[in-house]
């Protein structure tokens, strides 16, 4: 059995070109890597800043990335992408064209005889009920359908600029003393399961809780961590 390995929060598409290119030749190296050993890929949210996919246009600026993703799926990675708050609006693409799993809602999964728990992170913090709220809306099957008659030049840019702004309001965000995410992986291992795995926090974590191992993945703006899974070890990694 191969390796698993996991990463979220790239955010392709939020900054300058230039930097915007280091951080996918980055990206790009460490797939790379993968492909020696991996048998599974988890992509668990948040790999674009801002993405919505028509029915028949995608966003541009991609085409490396979806050829090595595809590369992956052929030579027998599976891929799993959990949509996370950022590309939470991704429709058959990632499927249909490139072979991999995608995932709107968290899941679990057996993984070297392992139980592992996947979620994005969002909406798990306990100070955060308006961005629950517009989860809500902005999930609704309704939203997505009339946000879709907007021309992709218009409705791409207003999903870039609404990214930015939400960004700029979680940073400044305090969500009180408490860690909801902790306590939801807390919930998860009593539960029974083995490894919780989430991302959105953009602050690599691993600890163990109880029986179980709790990580959160960071993220490839200033981290560039991701987890990496051999027999049944899971250890957070830095990619240099």
């Amino acid at each position: 059995m191969g390796k698993a390995y996991f990463i979220s929060d790239v955010h392709l598409g939020l900054e300058s070109r230039d930097r915007e290119k280091a951080k996918e030749d980055r990206l790009l190296n460490f797939l790379d890597h993968v492909q020696i050993d991996a048998s599974y890929l988890f992509i668990v949210g948040d790999l674009f800043d801002a993405w919505f996919e028509y029915r028949t246009v995608i966003p541009k600026g991609f085409h490396r990335l979806f050829t090595k993703l595809e590369d992956l799926t052929r030579k027998g990675v599976a891929i799993y992408y959990l949509a996370g708050n950022h590309d939470y609006w991704i429709r058959n693409f990632f499927s249909d064209e490139l072979g991999m799993k995608t995932f709107h809602d968290a899941f679990d999964i057996m993984v070297n005889g392992k139980k592992i728990f996947i979620h994005h992170g969002d909406g798990l913090a306990q100070n955060d009920t308006g961005y629950r709220l517009l989860k809500i809306i902005l999930r609704n099957r309704l939203s997505i359908w009339l946000y879709s008659w907007l021309h992709p030049d218009i409705g791409v840019a207003l999903a870039k600029s609404s990214s930015k702004k939400s960004r700029n309001y979680t940073q400044t965000k305090d969500y009180g003393d408490s860690d909801g995410m902790m306590q939801f992986a807390k919930q998860k291992i009593d539960e029974g399961y083995d490894i919780v795995i989430m991302g959105h926090r953009h602050k690599p974590t691993s600890e163990k809780i109880g029986r179980g191992t709790y990580i959160n993945l960071g993220d490839w703006i200033t981290h560039n961590t991701y987890a990496e899974m051999a027999d049944e070890e899971i250890t957070l990694r830095y990619w240099k």
